[in-house]
């Protein structure tokens, strides 16, 4: 049974392209880095037409401003609303006034409608900065694609991460302060936060048990200077 055990996992990592989670940033099997950083949301359309002006020439500044390549990402999943609709019904069952009794039940009952009527969506938005493997001076030669299949690292990891560190912090710190004029909040992701988020990617279902949209609802898009 451990044997079985230990075949599935092999095969399953030998089909991720992750090597490693760690010092805050992802490591692939080619030597590549990722950072990932977290990114709040603004209502546009809730705006006064100043403020979306504003809006537009800070995110105008932050395109012009870059001089590498980041990824944006949007994830969408389906909102868990089963532990509210919980929490309604044990205030319903507490109720001792005929007429909150009766509206919670309305409102609960409306709420369980909407979500069975319509996708009730959580998005969350990222930026990907990364460092590829040209950068590390290793290419795309024969000898790295076998280094690859063989789930070797072209260098040791603390070589690459280190190296990774110094490209990509000057980076994440310019990003940070573009999108502060755009007043979004940001935050890097730490190990734990990556584990979770790929965790939740890599799995049907997320950590808390909640069903994730499928890939092709992941939205990615590439910008270049």
């Amino acid at each position: 049974m451990d044997i079985a055990k230990i075949a599935i996992r092999g095969s399953t990592q030998e089909h991720l392209e992750i090597a490693d989670i760690r010092d805050d940033m992802v490591l692939m099997k080619d030597g590549s880095v990722a950072m990932v950083i977290q990114v709040s949301a603004v209502n546009f359309g809730l705006l006064s037409e100043k403020e979306q002006e504003a809006i537009i020439f800070a995110y105008a500044g932050l395109l012009n401003s870059l001089n590498f390549a980041v990824q944006i990402v949007i994830r969408s999943q389906r909102k868990d609303i089963s532990h509210y609709v919980s929490l309604l019904g044990q205030e319903e069952e507490k109720q001792t006034n005929p007429l909150l009794k009766d509206q919670i039940k309305k409102y609960r009952g409306f709420i369980l409608q909407t979500v069975k009527e319509n996708n009730v969506l959580d998005k969350k938005f990222y930026i990907i900065i990364p460092f590829s493997s040209l950068e590390l001076g290793v290419g795309s030669t024969a000898g790295g694609l076998v280094k690859r299949k063989n789930n070797t690292l072209p260098l040791p990891a603390d070589t690459i991460i280190e190296k990774a560190r110094v490209a990509i912090l000057p980076k994440r710190d310019h990003i940070l302060r573009q999108l502060g004029r755009l007043t979004l909040r940001a935050k890097q992701l730490g190990t734990a936060e990556l584990i979770e988020l790929f965790y939740e990617i890599y799995n049907k279902k997320g950590a808390n048990g909640v069903p994730t949209t499928d890939a092709k609802n992941v939205s990615f898009e590439k910008m270049t200077p």
